[in-house]
């Protein structure tokens, strides 16, 4: 059983209100993902048509306080190595590559939908690809962020250097259509690794590393 120890809830958390419960379909995706790698070409080109029907409108209302207090916890308490090499995966129009890139020394950001990477409002570097199969060498940066992203748990574990970390965060909890809870996060990722979570705003973030 992988360790999660919980931090204290950060003074902002507050209950998500309903939205996304455990019948939403992203549901059985996100975990078919993370657990029985149920990915292919036609999923990863149906994903990248839905997020580039949405790029649009994705800004908007996503970057308030409440929404972005996880990742700003997560950087505050999370003892993340702010001076390492960050890579954000699924990072949509960049509503969280805003926060990350101010406080830390160098984050390459990447999604799948390039309508999402057009109309980013991030100035950080940022490439299109599929996060099943990124074009990185093994053991390339140090903390791989995913906010409301699926998890392909092979990558991830593949790309973080060793002592590197993977920061995983639902900015609506349990109520978000992306969601894992941090049991299963850990769980799903290869070989034996703890975490460090706690509640913040709306969601919650996870810091996993590699036991040992």
């Amino acid at each position: 059983m992988a360790a999660v120890e919980h931090l204290p809830d950060h003074e902002s958390a507050v209950v998500p209100e309903e939205f996304a419960g455990p019948d939403h379909p992203m549901r059985t995706v996100t975990r078919g993902v993370a657990f029985d790698g149920t990915w292919s070409d036609d999923r990863a080109q149906k994903v990248a048509d839905l997020f580039d029907g949405l790029a649009g409108e994705w800004t908007e209302g996503r970057g308030n306080p409440v929404r972005s207090a996880p990742l700003i916890d997560a950087l505050e308490r999370g003892g993340l190595p702010l001076d390492g090499r960050w890579l954000e995966l699924g990072s949509g129009t960049g509503v969280g590559s805003t926060v990350i890139s101010g406080r830390v020394d160098s984050l390459v950001c990447t999604d799948i939908a390039p309508e999402m990477l057009r109309l980013s409002v991030s100035d950080a570097p940022r490439f299109r690809s599929d996060a099943s199969a990124l074009p990185l060498p093994p053991d390339a940066v140090d903390v791989v962020v995913m906010v409301n992203m699926l998890l392909f748990p092979a990558e991830v574990d593949r790309v973080l250097r060793p002592g590197g970390a993977a920061l995983w965060i639902n900015t609506n909890g349990d109520q978000t259509p992306i969601h894992l809870p941090p049991g299963d996060v850990l769980e799903a990722l290869p070989g034996d690794w703890h975490g460090t979570t706690a509640r913040a705003g709306t969601g919650f973030w996870l810091i996993a590393r590699r036991a040992g």
